[in-house]
């Protein structure tokens, strides 16, 4: 469809009205904004992207779990960096630990 198709409206119009163009345009409308009697802009409704399929099992073998033991060696790593961290400044000190 082309400019001359279209509904327009000028500026002074799409200032005014542009929650009400916005509505005609989410229903499927194009609507054309002039400036000076000239088009300056188009109205259009945005795509709706439509949701990818999911495939169960898309990221089997992608990565692997940490076995029990990793998990436990991490749970200690993190542990640890959060006590001798500096987001307590003191803290530390009342534990014994510095």
């Amino acid at each position: 469809m082309s400019a001359e198709d279209l509904e327009k409206v000028n500026m002074h119009e799409a200032k005014t009205h542009l929650s009400r163009l916005v509505e005609r345009v989410e229903r499927g409308e194009e609507i054309v904004i002039s400036r000076a009697g000239k088009p300056a802009a188009k109205l259009v409704p945005v795509p709706q992207a439509k949701p990818e399929k999911r495939t169960l099992g898309g990221w089997e073998g992608k990565f692997e779990l940490p076995s029990d033991e990793e998990w436990a060696q991490m749970d200690k790593e993190i542990e640890r960096d959060f006590e001798e961290s500096e987001i307590f400044p003191g803290e530390n000190k009342r534990h014994g630990k510095g």
